[in-house]
């Protein structure tokens, strides 16, 4: 509607003569995080059929738009590649998992497995979320990733390891502000510190979690040794 003038100096409301319309179809639904809520919630994925309008009243077909996504709360509506930021709910637990995996390197590059570093591994995994780990549990896993490798305790990272660490880090990454992603690199030195110097082979294995989360090398070596120094 445009505004227009009455004989009474009022505004009135005149009729559009031509503008367009757009009708929406829902083709899937699901749980995303909303940037404008801040937080997950439902959403519909919709495709839109475009007509001019005369007077209101759709005529003349101007084709197709979208697809797009719909908050189910706010309403607004997003492009697509917004179903590429995990929801709060898949984020936790991908830092669940990435935070154990590396945990699990350091100590598999360790090869001995010190009580001091298994306690240091196991208060870390338990802070990432798993509430029920034990310094016992990751010592029996570290000794049957070893027997399933076929790798030997205490060598460099092999490649079936770097593949985890790669499977656990690499969605990770881009969904982490430069600070997360350097912390889970220093998590793994302190667990690596915990029963004395790096070894060769952890520090191996960290420069592969560094190059899985985005960090170059300058800098894994400006955190590992910043790591040595007591805070």
């Amino acid at each position: 509607m445009l505004p227009g003038w009455g004989r009474n100096g009022r505004a009135v409301q005149v009729p559009r003569i031509l503008g367009t319309r757009t009708a929406w179809t829902t083709v899937g639904d699901g749980e995303f995080f909303c940037p404008g809520c801040g937080g997950d919630r439902n959403y519909q994925r919709l495709t839109g059929r475009r007509r001019f309008t005369l007077l209101g009243v759709p005529v003349v077909p101007r084709g197709e738009t979208g697809p797009v996504v719909e908050c189910a709360a706010c309403r607004h509506h997003y492009g697509a590649d917004v179903l590429d930021h995990p929801t709060t709910t898949r984020f936790s637990a991908m830092l669940r998992d990435a935070v154990h995996t590396v945990a699990l390197a350091v100590l598999a590059a360790g090869g001995t497995c010190a009580r001091t570093s298994l306690e240091t591994a196991a208060t870390t995994v338990r802070s990432a979320g798993f509430d029920d780990c034990t310094e016992d549990q990751l010592g029996a896993l570290v000794e049957a990733l070893a027997a399933d490798t076929g790798r030997v305790l205490g060598g460099p990272c092999g490649a079936s390891l770097a593949i985890e660490l790669h499977e656990a880090l690499d969605p990770l990454a881009p969904h982490l502000a430069p600070t997360g992603r350097e912390a889970i690199l220093l998590q793994g030195a302190r667990i690596a510190l915990a029963d004395g110097p790096y070894t060769p082979a952890e520090r191996d294995a960290l420069a592969t979690v560094g190059a899985a989360l985005t960090i170059c090398a300058d800098d894994v070596t400006r955190l590992l040794a910043a790591a040595r120094t007591p805070s």
